[in-house]
């Protein structure tokens, strides 16, 4: 896991930036504090910070390699893990004839990438981000895991194209590429809305990221020519009795297989635990592997708002050391401005907090942990896949039926029961479901912007990837819209800012392409059934988690921020946050008091909606006004641990 930088110059002159890239590439220096590097021809300046975990004495980049005719054609940097770099090597190896001279993944991407070109990103089974340069062609070619994992931001202008792993750095060269720094209004309101910046929108307006499942390709003076490589496609494979336990046995070995593989390191792996199953089957897989294996959790001290007593129960079942880190309102409330700093762009969900927090404490032990991401967008884990089943008796009603119960529900108090479900119940899929979360309503939305338009609204994000699952059904078009919005822009952001911010590499054994294809082919009541969701993961899995945890219903990370906004201390913060911050041109801050107060009184929840803006505030703050300086530790680790 490693921070990766780079500045193609359109007319040359990159011998002339390689001061100012390492100046850039030193903000994100928490992402590979092992070993900095940089590389640079006429056309192109690279940097890198490493974070070794494989081949630590070799492996170095920027990496050169080439064939025996051109052994430095090519020039590598690298952010993410390959886990069948193993395969890859030995196949070029038999079949090319292809020579290697360190022992890491980062050979394998680029001799994959000379033998089968662009194609071969198709071969990788890993999370990256990663670019090579071609010296010869003098092309740059760009990369991103099929389902975002390791983040890519691109900034182009009249000097050029920059990219990396953080967008403050891209920030330090905006200058260079003559761009501005204007906020990006549009991608302002979608966050306001969804409370994550949408891909491949980032809160300014002059960089965007290269989606997941994308790569592109350049020259100098060039726009990057994006091309997508990966769709992720729900064909559904009917089930038979005769057929049905096989399918369970599918699972349970690729998931083995997937955990097998993200074991591979030079270094010390671990796993996050909570009180859920994802994170369960995981660790209980890794202990295969490592008997020493070291769980982690974190969790408060208020009651309710805790997993704290599961996750031990399942890391004694399992057999692993269990450390569980305690996060206090006080520490909560300090570490939001470096955490917003690590961000990049605003994230307005509370459990990157702890996340952040546990992060910090796992570093202490391990340099590599494992996590349970992605198991909900597989294979149906979200409560609110259940809707479809709950709505069915509106799908039937003609439209004009469908309407008049939309009237009647404007019609009801807020807060009585009935109203949410003949709203909903009046709208089609792709009009009620956005994703995971949704901090304002249009009418709350226009009250707290300044310039509200009702032309960007989610379904500028929405519509054209549900135009991508027509005619499936309504669960696969829910887990297909989650892995391209809520998936990749809120819960795979805040677990690699969270976790790079501490230097630690966190892998994701779920979202790997082959345990993909296995989720991919499963039916709709594999997934919702008997009153559950994850069903067929939940089968999968009888053998392998403890019973406590089989059968759980799924929480969330729950985090009391409802209960501390209304008490003095975070109170307190969040109406200087308000008052000091320089938003009167985004936000009628009028408005967001008073939603401020009601939320104090009792009168309405308003803690996620004030937890969004909130966030923004400390991003502005930080990233436009620079009247808030994060203090921000260099920290140093060792290498090996």
């Amino acid at each position: 896991m490693c921070g990766l930088l780079g500045l193609l110059t359109s007319d040359g002159s990159a011998g002339s930036a390689v001061d100012l890239l390492s100046k850039a590439s030193h903000c994100m220096r928490h992402r590979g504090p092992d070993e900095p590097g940089t590389w640079h021809d006429d056309d192109l300046v690279l940097g890198f910070n490493r974070l070794s975990i494989i081949d630590i004495e070799h492996s170095h980049q920027p990496l050169r390699w080439g064939p025996p005719d051109n052994p430095d054609r090519y020039a590598l940097v690298f952010n993410g893990e390959i886990y069948n770099y193993v395969e890859i090597r030995a196949e070029l190896a038999a079949d090319e004839g292809t020579a290697f001279r360190t022992e890491g993944d980062g050979e394998a991407i680029v001799a994959a990438f000379h033998h089968w070109g662009p194609d071969a990103v198709r071969r990788l089974r890993g999370m990256f981000a990663f670019a090579i340069w071609d010296t010869e062609n003098r092309t740059l070619f760009l990369a991103r895991d099929p389902f975002g994992i390791k983040p890519m931001f691109l900034a182009t202008g009249p000097g050029g194209t920059a990219f990396g792993s953080e967008k403050k750095s891209l920030l330090e060269l905006l200058d260079r590429l003559q761009l501005g720094t204007e906020l990006d209004l549009r991608a302002l309101e979608h966050y306001t809305e969804l409370q994550y910046v949408p891909e491949p929108e980032t809160a300014h307006a002059s960089i965007r990221r290269l989606e997941s499942g994308c790569h592109a390709t350049l020259a100098p003076g060039q726009a990057p020519k994006v091309t997508r490589y990966f769709t992720p496609q729900f064909g559904v494979v009917p089930v038979t009795d005769a057929t049905r336990q096989r399918r369970y046995d599918e699972i349970a070995e690729v998931l083995s297989d997937s955990v097998a593989k993200h074991m591979r390191a030079d270094v010390t792996v671990g796993s996050f635990l909570s009180g859920g199953i994802d994170s369960t089957a995981i660790a209980a897989l890794a202990i295969r592997h490592n008997p020493d294996l070291i769980t982690f959790t974190t969790g408060f001290e208020r009651e309710g708002y805790s997993e704290i007593d599961v996750a031990v129960e399942s890391a004694e079942a399992i057999g692993a050391r269990h450390i569980v880190k305690v996060v206090s309102e006080s520490e909560f409330i300090d570490a939001i401005p470096q955490i917003v700093w690590y961000l990049d762009d605003p994230v307005a969900d509370p459990a990157l907090v702890p996340l952040y927090f546990v992060a910090a404490e796992a570093r202490k032990h391990v340099k590599v942990v494992l996590s349970g991401e992605g198991a909900d967008e597989l294979f149906g884990g979200y409560t609110i896949y259940k809707e479809p089943l709950s709505l069915s008796a509106f799908d039937k009603m003609p439209a004009i039926m469908r309407r008049l119960a939309g009237k009647v529900s404007d019609r009801i108090p807020e807060g009585t029961r009935g109203k949410s479900l003949l709203h909903r119940g009046s709208l089609t899929l792709e009009e009620r479901y956005y994703g995971n979360a949704r901090s304002f309503d249009d009418a709350r939305l226009q009250a707290v912007l300044r310039d509200y338009r009702p032309e960007w609204t989610h379904t500028d994000v929405t519509a054209p990837i549900y135009a991508m699952s027509e005619g499936w059904d309504p669960v696969a078009r829910m887990q297909h819209l989650d892995l391209f919005t809520w998936l990749r822009g809120d819960i795979l952001v805040k677990a690699d800012k969270t976790t790079m911010a501490n230097s630690l590499e966190l892998r994701v054994p779920f979202l790997d392409p082959e345990v993909f294809a296995v989720a991919e082919r499963l039916p709709y009541e594999e997934k919702i059934a008997h009153g559950t969701t994850k069903y067929a993961l939940r089968k999968a899995l009888e053998q392998i988690v403890p019973p406590h945890v089989l059968h759980r219903r799924k929480l969330g990370f729950p985090v009391p921020i409802r209960h501390w906004l209304a008490g003095s201390q975070m109170y307190g913060w969040a109406h200087q946050t308000i008052a000091d911050s320089q938003t009167d041109h985004l936000f009628d801050k009028t408005v967001v008091l008073a939603m401020l107060d009601e939320h104090r009184d009792g009168v309405i929840d308003n803690s996620r909606r004030l937890w969004t803006v909130l966030i923004f505030m400390v991003w502005h703050a930080i990233f436009v006004e620079k009247t808030l300086v994060p203090q921000i530790t260099d920290h140093t680790y060792p290498v090996k641990l």
